[in-house]
C-alpha cells in the first residue's frame, strides 16, 4: 500500500463539538415526541416510572438541552448508581455540552460498572482523541473492538481510522476506512443523532482526510462517492489532486466524467482568492 507523505496536522476542527452516531441506541426515536412533550413537567411527579423518566432525558437530549437531560438521568442514577447505560448517557450529554473531563469520568464509571460495555470504552477513546492522545485513543478503540459489538463495528473501525490518521499512520488508517465501509457503506455520511456510541467527526487535516476516503471508494469502484469526497478534498485545499490521474488506486474510476469534472473544475476558494487580489489601476 502506498504510504502518503506526512503533513502538518493543524487542529482544524478539534474545538468543535463531536457529533454522535446513531448506533446502536438512538435518541432520535424520541425526537418526534419532543415537539409535543412538555419541557416543564415535574421531574419528581409521583408514580413516574424509570422508563418515563429516561424518556424525558432522551427528549432533552434530542432538544440539545444537555443540563436538563443530565438532571433527568441523575434522578434515576440516584436509585441505580452502577447502571452502566445511564452512566454512559450522562457522559454523552456532558461531552455534547463540552464538559470533556466530566464526560470522561462518567465513561470510566460506566466501564467499571460493566467491563464489557463497548460503547463506554469507545466513547472514552473519543475523549482521548480530543485531547490529542491518539495512541490512547487507538488502544481504547481496539479494546472496544475486541468485544465484537456487531452493531458498532462500522463506527469503531471509522473511529480507529481517524485516530491512525491523526497519528500519521496512513496505511493503517486506510485499512480501517476500508473495513468500516465494508460493514457500512454510509458510515461517513451519517448525520445528526444522539446515540450511546459516539462516532468521531473531527479531523486534523480535512483535505487529506477526504482524499483518503475518496481513494477508499475508488478502490471499491464507487464512482459517485469517490467524486463526492474528491470534491470535498479539493474544496478543503488539498494540493495534490493531480496525483489522481496516475495513482493506480483510482484506476477503476479515473475515466468517469464525474471524477474528471472534479479534477478539471477550479475550486470555489481559488476563485474567491483571485477576486480579492489587487486589481491593476485603470488607465
Amino acid at each position: 500500500m502506498i504510504r502518503l507523505a506526512a503533513c502538518v496536522l493543524p487542529a482544524v476542527f478539534l474545538s468543535a463539538s463531536i457529533a454522535c452516531a446513531q448506533q446502536p441506541q438512538t435518541f432520535d426515536r424520541v425526537a418526534q415526541a419532543a415537539s409535543s412533550a412538555p419541557s416543564n413537567a415535574s421531574d419528581s411527579a409521583p408514580g413516574t416510572s424509570r422508563a418515563t423518566q429516561e424518556m424525558r432525558g432522551d427528549i432533552m437530549m434530542a432538544r440539545k438541552m444537555y443540563p436538563e437531560a443530565i438532571h433527568a438521568y441523575e434522578l434515576i442514577l440516584a436509585t441505580a448508581p452502577n447502571d452502566a447505560t445511564l452512566l454512559n448517557k450522562i457522559g454523552v450529554a456532558y461531552q455534547q455540552d463540552a464538559e470533556i473531563a466530566t464526560a470522561g469520568r462518567y465513561y470510566k464509571r460506566a466501564m467499571k460498572a460493566n467491563k464489557t460495555y463497548s460503547s463506554a470504552i469507545n466513547n472514552l477513546g473519543t475523549i482521548e482523541y480530543e485531547k490529542k492522545h491518539y495512541g490512547k485513543a487507538i488502544h481504547l478503540y481496539k479494546q472496544a473492538m475486541s468485544l465484537k459489538p456487531a452493531s458498532e463495528m462500522g463506527t469503531l473501525y471509522s473511529n480507529l481510522g481517524y485516530a491512525y490518521f491523526a497519528d500519521k499512520e496512513f496505511p493503517q488508517a486506510l485499512d480501517c476506512f476500508e473495513n468500516a465501509l465494508a460493514i457500512d457503506p454510509d458510515v461517513f455520511g451519517h448525520h445528526g443523532g444522539y446515540g450511546s456510541t459516539i462516532q468521531q467527526r473531527s479531523t486534523t487535516d480535512p483535505g487529506l482526510f477526504n482524499f483518503m476516503v475518496a481513494k477508499t471508494f475508488a478502490k471499491q469502484g464507487d464512482v459517485e462517492r469517490c467524486a463526492h469526497y474528491l470534491k470535498m478534498a479539493r474544496d478543503d485545499g488539498y494540493k495534490k489532486m493531480a496525483e489522481v490521474q496516475t495513482d493506480p488506486e483510482f484506476a477503476r474510476v479515473i475515466k468517469d466524467p464525474r471524477v474528471q469534472e472534479v479534477l478539471q473544475t477550479t475550486p470555489s476558494f481559488a476563485g474567491d482568492s483571485d477576486s480579492q487580489k489587487p486589481q491593476p489601476p485603470q488607465q
